[in-house]
């Protein structure tokens, strides 16, 4: 399976991603707090800041969970040897692509057919 991947790298790499991710997800747990919608409490336009602020929290803690998945295929395909070869054509992803996104399951030429089709 000799590709010119340092395998032990990109799984250092994928760790420290996910750990990274889980962090983001607890400052996010964190954050995160019911608004206050009684206006005799609060006032209108802080009530909507704190709208505007809880909805930018749950964005972050949506993309930062979908994020964590693809962390944990690619950990998946890490552990059954897989990882490192592209998931549709089945050559390898370069290097740099992976050295990017330490998650990406397609080569630069499969992820850019499913972006134009």
């Amino acid at each position: 399976m000799d590709k010119g991947l340092d395998l032990a790298y990109f799984k250092a790499l994928l760790d420290r991603r996910a750990a990274e991710l889980e962090r983001l997800l607890e400052g996010a747990e964190t954050r995160s707090q019911l608004v206050e919608l009684d206006q005799s409490k609060v006032g209108r336009i802080s009530r909507m800041d704190a709208l505007q602020q809880q909805a930018m929290n749950d964005a972050i803690r949506s993309r930062t969970k979908q994020e964590r998945v693809r962390l944990q295929l690619a950990l998946k395909r890490w552990h059954e040897g897989e990882y490192g070869w592209c998931a549709q054509c089945g050559e390898p992803i370069a290097p740099g692509r992976l050295e990017f996104d330490p998650a990406a399951s397609l080569c630069i030429s499969c992820a850019s057919l499913g972006e134009s089709g």
